[in-house]
C-alpha cells in the first residue's frame, strides 16, 4: 500500500471510479499547502461531507497545524471520542442508546459492534489504533462554548477591552472590529443596525472609539453609563440632544441594562477571553483543536458571538508574518445565514476578509454547507479547492457548478463535471482543485473519531472537567526580576484633602486614568516612586542586539539602599503618557517626608541604575536545531509557536527542494518507460503477427500434403522451407519481445529506487525537525551600567476609585 503518512500531506481517501462504481487503488494525497488557498465542501445530509472535514482536521492535527473550528450543529464534538485501543467499552459511554433499542439490542452489544465496525472500517482503510493515539498526541483538543459551562466558557465582555497596539495603529483593523462589536451587540437586544444610517450604532462606536483611544477599556455597564452620559457633546455637526435625544438614550440603555441583568446572560460574563493566540496553542506551545460548540445558542447570540470571534481571528492574523506553508486552519461546519449572496449578515464582512487575505499569512479557510443556494459565491471565487459531494436538487448543482467556473477559470468543463456531480453516492466526492490539472473522483477514508452524533451537555462536560483549570495558565514573561507589588491603599479620604505643595526640584507627575467611574466614588491619588531607564541587551554570540524601556513604581523606601527596588512593580507607562496636572475635584493622600526631599531622588536615581544591573535581565532561548534564537519579548511558549512555524516553512522548502532534484531524473525515466512501453507492445503486435504467419504456412504446407495425390512436389517442399524459416523469425520477435520487457522492468525498477530514495530524504527532513520537544539552549543577557540610562525618577500620583465605605480599586492600568 501506498505509505500516506507523509509531512505536510492530508490522507483523503481513495480514487474512485464513478461509471462503474468501483475503488481504486490509488491513494488521494492532498499537499496541505493547497489548503492556504481555501476550500469549500458542499453536500445534502447524509453524503459524508461531516465525516470528510473531520478527516481533514484530523490530518491537521496530526501534521501539528492549529485548527479553530465553529460548530453549529455539534457534530466537531466527535473530535474527543478517539480510542487507540478501540476497545467496546471505550465506546460504550458514547454510544447512542436509542440506537442499540431499535435494533433490538443490548447497549453493551452494540457498543461491541461499533467497536469492530471501528476496526474493520480503519483496517480496510490502511489505518489503526497506533494512527489514533499518534493523533491524540498531536494536538490538544478543546470544546468551547460560549454562554454556558459546559465546555470551557468564553467571556464576551473582554471583548469591550482595549485592543493590543497592532489592532489600534490599524485604523481599517480598529474600524471593524467596532463596527462587528457593535453590530453584533445591538442584534443581541432585537436592534437591526446599519453602521452607516442607524443613531444607536453610530452613538456606541463614537463610545467605544473614543475610550479605547484614551486608553480605556469598558464594561457592559460602563457602556450603560457612557449612553446615558455621552462623552461626546457632538456627533458629526448636530449637538448630542439633536442627534439621539436623552429619552431615546435612555431606552437604549435600558434595553442594554435588561440584557446584563438576565439571568442567562451571566454565563457570557465569565470564561476564557478571545485571546487567538491562547486558544490556538497551550502554555507549552502545543499546537490545539479548538472548537466553539454553538448549537446551544439562538440565532442572534450564534451570529454575535461568530461575528466577534472572526474580528478577533482577523486581528490575530494581521499580526503574523507572511508565509506560503499552512500555519493555521479555521473551519466552519455549516454556514448558511453567515455567507448568504445579498444580504450582510455582521459575520459576512469579516468572513469575506480572510478569503481575500488570509492567505498572505498562512491562515486556511475550510467552509462547509449542505445549502448550495444560500452562498455568495463571487466571494468564494477565489477558493481554491472545492469538495463536491451528493446534492438534493437540480438546482443546488448548478449553483455548485456556477462557484467552480468562476473558481476554474477558462480551463473549466461544465458539462463534464456536471455528469460527475449527478452520479455520485455517498462519501464519494469530486475535488477540483486548482493547483492540480485535473478533477479527481474519490471515496473518503474512514474518519479515526468516533462519529456518534452531537454530544449532549453533560457529554461536553464530562469530557472538559479533568484539567480544566490546569490548561489555561497564561504563559511566563521573556524578561526577569523580583516581582514586588505596591501596598494595597487602605486609608479612607478626608474631606477636602489638598494636593501637597512641593519645595522647588521636586518634579511629579500622574498616571492617567484608564478605568471608568462609578457613581458615588472619589478619585483618590497616592504618591508613589517612579523609575523610567532605557536599557540596552547586547550577546554577540548568539547576535542578539535589543532596547527596552524599563518603568517601574515603589512605594517610598525609608532608606536609600538600591535593594527597594525589589519589591518595585513594573508597570506599561511611558513617560510621554505621563500627565501633568490632576482633575480639579481628586482628593490626595499623605505624602511621605522623604518624598520632599530633592537631594533623595539623586541617590534613588543612583539606586535604580544599580538594581537594573543585578537584577534587570534578558532571558533568551536558542534552538540548536533551527539556530534560531528568541525576541527579546518573547515567552518559552511563544517561541516554540514560532519554531514549529519556521519548521514548516523549512520543511516545505527543504521538500520542494529535494523534489526539484529528483524531478527531471524521475520525469526521463518516466519518458524512458513509456518508450519501452511503447516498444514491447511493437514487438508483441509484431511477434504476434509472424507467429500468425509461420502458422498459416505450416498449416498450409500440412494441408497440402494430406490432401496431395502426387508426391511433394518442389512448390511444397518451399513452402515447408519458408515456414521453417517464418519459425525461426517468431522465435526471434519471441526473444525481442523478452529483451524490450526486460528492459522496461529495469526502467521501472530505477524509477522505483529513485522514489524510494525521495522519499528516504523527505522523511529525513521530517525526522530531523521537532521544535516543540527539543531542548533549548537558555542565555541571560545582564545589562552593562553604560547601556544603562535613567530618564526619569520622581514623585508620581496613582489614581484609585474610593466609594463611601472606603473600598479602593486601582484607576490605573
Amino acid at each position: 500500500m501506498q505509505n500516506f503518512e507523509k509531512l505536510g500531506i492530508f490522507y483523503l481517501g481513495k480514487e474512485y471510479d464513478y461509471e462503474r462504481k468501483t475503488l481504486k487503488n490509488d491513494m488521494v494525497l492532498y499537499d496541505s499547502r493547497d489548503l492556504v488557498t481555501h476550500g469549500v465542501c458542499v453536500g445534502m445530509t447524509g453524503s459524508g461531507k461531516t465525516g470528510l472535514c473531520i478527516s481533514i482536521l484530523e490530518e491537521a492535527a496530526i501534521d501539528g497545524i492549529p485548527c479553530l473550528a465553529i460548530d453549529p450543529k455539534g457534530d466537531l464534538s466527535n473530535l474527543l471520542l478517539t480510542f487507540p485501543e478501540l476497545r467496546p467499552e471505550d465506546f460504550r459511554p458514547w454510544i447512542n442508546e436509542d440506537d442499540a433499542s431499535r435494533k433490538g439490542i443490548s447497549p453493551e452489544e452494540y457498543a461491541a459492534r461499533q467497536s469492530e465496525q471501528w476496526k474493520k472500517g480503519l483496517e480496510e482503510w490502511g489505518e489503526d489504533g497506533q494512527r489514533i493515539q499518534k493523533l491524540r498526541d498531536a494536538a490538544d483538543f478543546v470544546i468551547y462554548t460560549p454562554g454556558s459551562n459546559a465546555g470551557i466558557p468564553v467571556s464576551i465582555l473582554r471583548s469591550f477591552e482595549k485592543p493590543d497596539k497592532a489592532v489600534m495603529e490599524d485604523s481599517e483593523m480598529l474600524r471593524e472590529r467596532i463596527s462587528t462589536t457593535v453590530t453584533g451587540l445591538l442584534n443581541l437586544i432585537g436592534v437591526e443596525a446599519d453602521p452607516l444610517q442607524s443613531r444607536e450604532h453610530i452613538l456606541i462606536s463614537t463610545i467605544l472609539n473614543l475610550s479605547w483611544k484614551q486608553g480605556q477599556s469598558l464594561d457592559i455597564a460602563g457602556l450603560i453609563a457612557a449612553i446615558q452620559s455621552p462623552p461626546v457633546t457632538k456627533i458629526g455637526v448636530f449637538d448630542i440632544e439633536s442627534f439621539f435625544s436623552a429619552n431615546d438614550r435612555f431606552n437604549l440603555a435600558m434595553k442594554l441594562n435588561n440584557l446584563l441583568a438576565s439571568p442567562g446572560f451571566q454565563s457570557w460574563t465569565k470564561g476564557e477571553a478571545l485571546d487567538i493566540n491562547r486558544i490556538l496553542y497551550t502554555p507549552e506551545g502545543k499546537p490545539r483543536m479548538a472548537i466553539f460548540s454553538i448549537a446551544h445558542l439562538n440565532d442572534a447570540e450564534r451570529m454575535f458571538f461568530v461575528s466577534l470571534l472572526l474580528t478577533h481571528l482577523l486581528g490575530w492574523m494581521r499580526t503574523q508574518s507572511g508565509t506560503t506553508s499552512l500555519r493555521t486552519l479555521f473551519y466552519m461546519d455549516e454556514i448558511f445565514g453567515y455567507f448568504p449572496p445579498v444580504a450582510n449578515p455582521p459575520s459576512k464582512a469579516p468572513l469575506m476578509m480572510l478569503l481575500k487575505q488570509a492567505r498572505a499569512f498562512g491562515l486556511g479557510v475550510l467552509l462547509a454547507t449542505q445549502n448550495p443556494v444560500d452562498l455568495d459565491y463571487k466571494g468564494l471565487s477565489n477558493t481554491g479547492t472545492w469538495f463536491i459531494g451528493r446534492l438534493q436538487t437540480e438546482r443546488d448543482k448548478e449553483r455548485v457548478l456556477d462557484g467552480l467556473e468562476g473558481a476554474g477559470g477558462g480551463r473549466f468543463d461544465r458539462q463534464r463535471i456536471g455528469k460527475i456531480i449527478s452520479d455520485l453516492d455517498s462519501r464519494v466526492f469530486l475535488m477540483n482543485n486548482v493547483h492540480e490539472d485535473d478533477p479527481v473522483v474519490f471515496n473518503s477514508r474512514w474518519v479515526m473519531s468516533y462519529l456518534r452524533g452531537p454530544l449532549t451537555r453533560d457529554q461536553i462536560k464530562h469530557l472538559m472537567d479533568p484539567g480544566r483549570s490546569l490548561k489555561y495558565a497564561t504563559p511566563a514573561a521573556a524578561y526577569s526580576h523580583a516581582e514586588g507589588s505596591v501596598k494595597k491603599k487602605t486609608q479612607t479620604v478626608s474631606d477636602g484633602r489638598q494636593k501637597p505643595v512641593l519645595p522647588p526640584g521636586v518634579r511629579e507627575f500622574f498616571l492617567p486614568v484608564s478605568a471608568a467611574h462609578h457613581e458615588g466614588t472619589t478619585l483618590l491619588y497616592e504618591p508613589l516612586l517612579l523609575g523610567i531607564a532605557t536599557v540596552y541587551f547586547a550577546n554577540a554570540k548568539i547576535g542578539t542586539a535589543a532596547e527596552r524601556t524599563l518603568s517601574m513604581i515603589s512605594d517610598f523606601p525609608d532608606n536609600l539602599s538600591a535593594s527597594f527596588w525589589d519589591d518595585a512593580k513594573e508597570i506599561a507607562v511611558t513617560e510621554k503618557e505621563l500627565e501633568k496636572f490632576a482633575p480639579d475635584e481628586a482628593a490626595f493622600g499623605d505624602l511621605p517626608k522623604q518624598a520632599g526631599r530633592k537631594n533623595s531622588y539623586a541617590e534613588w536615581n543612583k539606586a535604580f541604575k544599580e538594581w537594573i544591573s543585578r537584577r534587570y535581565t534578558l532571558e533568551l532561548f536558542k534552538s540548536p536545531s533551527m539556530n534560531i534564537v528568541s525576541y527579546p519579548d518573547e515567552s518559552e511558549r511563544d517561541f516554540r509557536i514560532r519554531l514549529q512555524q519556521a519548521a514548516r516553512e523549512k520543511r516545505d522548502e527543504l521538500i520542494t527542494r529535494v523534489r526539484d532534484r529528483y524531478a527531471p531524473k524521475l520525469a526521463r525515466l518516466e519518458e524512458r518507460i513509456r518508450n519501452a512501453e511503447r516498444t514491447v507492445e511493437k514487438e508483441k503486435e509484431q511477434a504476434s503477427q509472424q507467429k500468425v504467419q509461420t502458422v498459416i504456412s505450416i498449416g498450409a504446407t500440412i494441408l497440402s500434403a494430406l490432401t496431395g495425390r502426387k508426391a511433394a512436389s518442389y512448390s511444397t517442399l518451399g513452402r515447408a522451407t519458408t515456414a521453417v524459416r517464418g519459425a525461426g523469425r517468431a522465435m526471434k520477435e519471441s526473444k525481442d519481445v523478452d529483451r524490450a520487457e526486460e528492459s522496461l522492468d529495469s526502467l521501472k525498477s530505477r524509477s522505483e529506487e529513485l522514489q524510494r530514495l525521495l522519499q528516504e530524504e523527505i522523511e529525513q527532513v521530517r525526522s530531523g525537525i521537532d521544535p516543540l520537544n527539543e531542548t533549548l539552549e537558555n542565555y541571560t543577557i545582564t545589562p552593562k551600567k553604560m547601556d544603562i540610562s535613567v530618564s526619569l525618577v520622581a514623585l508620581v500620583w496613582a489614581p484609585y476609585w474610593q466609594d463611601d465605605r472606603g473600598k479602593i480599586t486601582a484607576a490605573w492600568k
